[in-house]
């Protein structure tokens, strides 16, 4: 096994074909598209099995191949809580908080502030996540799949790689909105699944078959999810302070994903596509972040462990199929980047211009957002090269998302679930909250001014907004209770959903569902702890 990264006429054949297609597709769903509500959330038309595709294509994104089995590679299996943690959220989410967010109708993640809170919260949250969108989740898609492609073509620039990333991406989204997105990402979501297996398959194979060989492979310490609290990389108690909390942010208040479920056609079937979705990230074990650990027994010198998918796949898979699984990375790249910047180009079109613009038509509002389209994607391929600076990227991803996020999983939680919560409180978390944390991520990673294990600082910015997010209600006046009453959470609730159902068959409740997703997380936890 040599590890070269030497494309045949086969492969790039299957390449160009597959990237002729989806933009085929973007084209042809784009067409006739005169409503901004058909462009960003596909028309709230989508079934369960499209809100699941898509809620998974945006968590595999170029980052997750690059950076899951890289850090199998180097640490082992501790990084499969972040996976196995979506699961618990997922659940939790289409149990208690989706529904919130499809009744009140909706259209961007920051609205739910203003029906809870007031227009304040809303404006805050949404510039808070134009720029996260931008300079975390567009960026970081762009740059993962620039350095994979980097290794097929080493004599091509990173900046010029990123560029031909941000206008394959831009154009498609562009042309096609969400509807668009949620068919290919059904497409490619099933081929990255099935990619994956593969290389798991032979892999497994070569290094001897048996389970004594995984375990073999692993660096020590590196079959359990439990690793010691002094651990550098996922310390035992960060899954707590940290894993948990970002898995929150992430599936419950994060725009890019919440736009999935806001396309769902009902209450049921984004509840079913959450759960679908939750179901999915359990294999990721072995999809992912296995091949990667196993690689280690074939390649235990190799310099990058970011590399270790990427040379697996070109060294195992025949001609043709390394074609296919190239499509893939580019693709799983694509739905990232596009989800991305449909959700911060709807962010600018419902939370700002409708309201400065109320007179406007659905024609013109589609206009502004496609352009917006192209000034996100100008902005996130002009910063994806400068995440070379960073250590690595998963460490830049989850650092900087823990230090700033947790104000709005503080804001958002305690919204839904304490009526006593204010807008006076809401909007002074945010505004002062965020603003703390990013200052504590600049100097625990970029300066180096402190020195916390960054899921202990993501612990530490959520006591600091949960304390921040009390005092400030407890201290002004509590909203009235008439009034937020469609947007908190009650036993109420409970009981009549429990009502609603009673003579449902037990096969389309979605509650056995839940349980069922819950149970099995935990019981696929028991032999690696």
């Amino acid at each position: 096994m040599e590890g070269e990264f030497d494309l045949a006429a086969v492969d790039i054949a299957v390449v160009a074909g597959y990237i002729v297609a989806i933009l085929a597709i973007g084209f042809w769903v784009g067409r006739g598209k005169q409503s901004a509500d058909s462009y960003f959330l596909a028309g709230r038309r989508a079934v369960w099995p499209l809100v699941g595709f898509g809620l998974i294509a945006v968590n595999l994104s170029g980052t997750s191949y690059v950076g899951l089995a890289g850090a199998g590679y180097e640490e082992g299996i501790a990084v499969w809580n972040y996976e196995w943690m979506a699961a618990i959220v997922l659940a939790f989410f289409a149990l208690f908080i989706l529904p919130f967010y499809l009744q009140t109708k909706i259209s961007t993640a920051p609205e739910f502030l203003e029906k809870r809170y007031d227009h304040r919260s809303r404006k805050v949250f949404s510039v808070f996540t134009m720029f996260t969108a931008m300079f975390i989740d567009a960026a970081g898609a762009m740059f993962a799949g620039a350095i994979t492609l980097q290794l097929l073509f080493p004599g091509v620039s990173l900046s010029v790689l990123v560029i031909g990333m941000a206008l394959l991406g831009g154009v498609y989204v562009i042309m096609g909105g969400l509807r668009a997105v949620e068919i290919t990402d059904t497409a490619q979501g099933i081929l990255l699944l099935v990619a994956g297996g593969v290389i798991f398959g032979m892999v497994f194979d070569e290094i001897g078959a048996s389970w004594s060989s995984v375990e073999g492979a692993a660096p020590e310490g590196g079959m359990t999810i439990a690793p010691p609290a002094d651990n550098e990389f996922l310390p035992w108690p960060g899954i707590f302070t940290g894993v948990l909390w970002l898995g929150f942010y992430y599936w419950t208040t994060n725009h890019v994903a919440v736009q999935k479920v806001l396309s769902a056609r009902t209450v049921n079937h984004g509840r079913f596509g959450a759960l679908f979705a939750g179901f999915l990230q359990l294999p990721l074990l072995f999809l992912l972040i296995l091949p990667g650990l196993m690689g280690r027994e074939i390649y235990p010198d190799i310099e990058n462990p970011d590399q270790i998918w990427q040379t697996l796949a070109f060294d195992f898979l025949p001609i043709g199929i390394r074609g296919l699984v190239l499509a893939a990375l580019v693709a799983a790249l694509m739905s990232t980047l596009d989800s991305v910047l449909n959700g911060a180009a709807s962010l600018v079109t419902n939370d700002f211009v409708k309201e400065l613009r109320p007179h406007y038509s659905d024609r013109r509002l589609l206009i502004i957002g496609r352009s917006m389209v192209g000034v996100f994607m100008v902005i996130a391929a002009l910063w994806a090269p400068q995440i070379v600076e960073f250590p690595t990227i998963v460490e830049y991803f989850q650092s900087f998302l823990g230090a700033i996020t947790m104000p709005v999983v503080v804001v958002f939680l305690g919204g839904i679930f304490w009526r006593r919560a204010t807008a006076p409180a809401s909007f002074l978390t945010l505004v002062v909250g965020c603003p703390i944390g990013l200052a504590a991520f600049v100097a625990n990673e970029v300066l180096g001014l402190i020195d916390i294990q960054f899921l202990y600082l993501t612990g530490i910015m959520l006591a600091f907004s949960v304390l921040l997010f009390v005092s400030a209600s407890l201290a002004t006046t509590a909203p009235d209770r008439a009034e937020i009453r469609n947007v908190t959470w009650s036993r109420d609730r409970l009981r009549d959903d429990a009502a609603s159902l009673r003579d449902t068959p037990r096969w389309r409740d979605y509650r056995v569902y839940a349980v069922a997703l819950v149970v099995v997380t935990l019981v696929a936890l028991v032999p690696f702890l």
